[in-house]
């Protein structure tokens, strides 16, 4: 074999070894997480289980009907494959009102948590409240069964509109 022929094989086999290289924290990342345990994660890595689309001012007047409380509501999606027990999770609001969840989400799912009464379904559960929770300046924010937060979203004046 010439000495070019060495030369281009060497840096085709390092070039190689470099891409291998680098697709695996991706790869380990991707199995290190979203199994809903709770357990063992790190500063750097996010939860599967993340807030989603929040409805906090019920479209409509609020006249505090359960049809209106009902159309407040905030989003939790299971990002990950695998189904995450939620129970002994909380979702707050920033005057601490708290609801409790009780439910195994499926993988690529979401749950719409809502404001009044209602009879809960895999994709709607209800806090039986008879007052609006979400506030047109708060934050949401989801804790694991530790008390650890998961994910938080804020919106409002306070907030500089994001949402």
């Amino acid at each position: 074999m010439s000495r070019s022929a060495r030369r281009i094989t060497a840096t085709v086999l390092a070039a190689g070894a470099l891409m291998a290289a680098a697709a695996l924290p991706a790869v380990a990342d991707d199995h290190g997480h979203g199994h809903g345990h709770g357990h063992g994660r790190g500063h750097d890595q996010r939860s599967a289980v993340v807030l989603g689309k929040i409805q906090y001012n019920s479209p409509g007047h609020d006249d505090g009907s359960n049809r209106s409380l009902n159309a407040e509501w905030v989003t939790v999606t299971n990002t990950s494959r695998h189904a995450v027990n939620l129970r002994g999770w909380t979702l707050r609001d920033e005057s601490h009102r708290t609801y409790r969840f009780d439910l195994r989400l499926p993988g690529r799912s979401s749950v719409r948590v809502h404001t009044g009464v209602g009879r809960d379904t895999r994709t709607d559960v209800y806090q039986d409240l008879r007052r609006y929770v979400w506030d047109n300046s708060d934050t949401a924010t989801l804790r694991d069964e530790h008390g650890q937060k998961v994910d938080s979203k804020s919106w409002g004046h306070r907030y500089g509109g994001r949402r």
